[in-house]
């Protein structure tokens, strides 16, 4: 599934409730997975993380849509490679 894609499923699936529930919740929610997520990660299965990986993901559609921004677009920067040294692998030495 492309960016956009995921951003405009999640739009149609939970715009309306996302909207009335407002940017600071969604942060908040977003916030709340990524935690979940990290949590998985060191004590999760595979499964889990996973799962924890599509609700991180759905979070951040719905955050953009609400923002009026494009995950396609925020993307974009990292197109050609590390968007300082324009390196693949990045040359940095602290990366991005």
């Amino acid at each position: 599934m492309e960016l956009g894609d995921l951003q405009r499923l999640m739009a149609g699936t939970y715009g309306e409730q996302d909207r009335e529930r407002g940017i600071p919740a969604t942060v908040a929610w977003l916030t709340e997975e990524l935690g979940e997520l990290a949590q998985a990660v060191r004590k999760g299965s595979p499964a889990e993380q996973l799962h924890e990986l599509g609700d991180v993901l759905a979070w951040l559609a719905s955050l953009a849509e609400q923002l009026g921004l494009s995950l396609e677009d925020a993307m974009a920067r990292y197109a050609h490679g590390c968007p300082r040294c324009g390196s693949i692998p990045c040359r940095c030495s602290s990366g991005p």
